[in-house]
């Protein structure tokens, strides 16, 4: 079975041809800045003469997007399949999935209605991955349609873990409650954990994924018990323009004193802070060089990153009453030696001991255990793997027809 994997952003269109008998990616690509000046990007891993890079492309919307995506996946000097009847089905993350999806659902009507429900509580991305469902129907009417959502892994959470301390009537108005996102590479990488710890029956493990978005959690037998992000990605640990938590009343203030709307205040804090509010850049590999050099607001990054990473994973193993394994994973989880050494060093007392050689040769590629045999808790570097997770989760549904 040939899956297309989607990720339609509001103005971006990522994908995915995954083959399930291997699980091999035949091609992947993205369209950018649809609408306007698009450009266009497609790999084949098994034929760099097939690739396109930043091709100038008319796309007026996300169904010319996913036409120049089919029409290149047939191509004769580009393709990797023969015609579009070889994809059987097509999985969509969906950034939001409310209160309403615990698992990856078949997409019909009531699920489309369902996710524009949720348009208030991802209004940047719920319209989009809306529109790119819709675009893949009206160009493969025929094919079956699986909506994977990023909140989906966190609704096992109990109640005294996602309430907010606020009066009860916005959570049965609005859904204000913590809900989580990152869901499918927590799921992956703490599925991938418990093979590597032999599927215990019970487990408790601290998964950390982090990159330009960021997030923790806490996972319970497979189960997720806790998680950093809370109605939207702002909330949790500083990320790359995201402030992650503050004191709310600093929202207040800085609106008053810059005499910002409330809109004006959202970006401040989704895409001006961070790291990139903090010392002018949101890369990490950038701040990692200048931090080397002496900068000390790279630096101060740095510190606090590690230091929040500390609170969270500490406080997650007093939550869980216990700690088996902790997995790094992400861009910067996978690709850092340094934040993993410093923040490893500070959980010491928990039983926490890692093969510094081996942590530092595990760097942008290789993963593995870098514990050694005697810490009392198992240190995982874990690459994540969103797509091939929707992929199988698409398989499954559709098998099940």
């Amino acid at each position: 079975m040939k899956i297309l994997v989607v990720n339609a952003g509001s103005s971006s269109l990522k994908y995915q041809l995954i083959d399930m008998e291997n699980e091999s990616v035949l091609a992947k690509g993205i369209c950018e800045q649809i609408g306007t000046e698009s450009t266009f990007t497609h790999k084949v891993p098994s034929n760099e003469e097939k690739n396109i890079k930043d091709a100038p492309m008319e796309m007026a919307d996300h169904a010319a997007a996913l036409s120049i995506v089919l029409d290149t996946l047939v191509s004769a000097d580009h393709g990797v399949i023969a015609s579009m009847s070889e994809i059987e089905a097509v999985g969509h993350r969906v950034l939001h999935g409310g209160e309403k999806f615990s698992g990856s659902v078949l997409v019909n009507d009531d699920v489309e209605a369902a996710i524009r429900e949720c348009f208030d509580l991802g209004p940047l991305h719920n319209p989009a991955n809306l529109t790119g469902i819709k675009a893949c129907q009206k160009i493969m009417p025929n094919v079956p349609q699986v909506a994977v959502f990023d909140t989906g892994f966190h609704q096992t959470m109990p109640d005294y873990a996602y309430m907010y301390a606020l009066p009860y009537e916005y959570y049965e108005k609005y859904g204000i409650r913590r809900y989580g996102f990152h869901g499918t590479s927590h799921r992956f990488v703490s599925k991938k954990c418990l093979d590597l710890l032999g599927n215990p029956e019970h487990s408790k493990i601290v998964t950390c994924h982090l990159g330009n978005g960021s997030s923790i959690s806490a996972v319970v037998d497979g189960k997720c018990f806790d998680t950093t992000m809370g109605v939207t990605p702002l909330e949790g640990i500083m990320m790359g323009t995201r402030c992650g938590s503050i004191d709310p009343a600093i929202v207040p203030i800085i609106m008053k004193k810059e005499g910002l709307t409330a809109d004006q205040m959202d970006t401040v804090m989704n895409k001006k802070s961070g790291m990139l509010g903090l010392c002018g850049t949101s890369d990490n590999r950038t701040i990692e060089g200048r931090a080397k050099e002496g900068d000390e607001r790279a630096k101060l990054i740095e510190s606090m990153l590690c230091h929040q990473l500390t609170k969270y994973v500490g406080g997650y193993a007093a939550a869980m009453g216990g700690l088996d394994a902790i997995v790094f994973t992400g861009g910067i989880g996978e690709n850092n030696p340094q934040y993993r050494d410093r923040v490893c060093d500070k959980l010491k007392f928990l039983g926490v001991e890692i093969n510094y050689d081996e942590n530092d040769r595990l760097r942008r590629g290789p993963e593995g255990e870098i514990s050694t045999p005697n810490s009392k808790v198992k240190v995982f570097v874990i690459c994540t793997n969103e797509e091939l997770m929707i992929a199988r989760d698409t398989k499954e549904i559709v098998e099940a027809l």
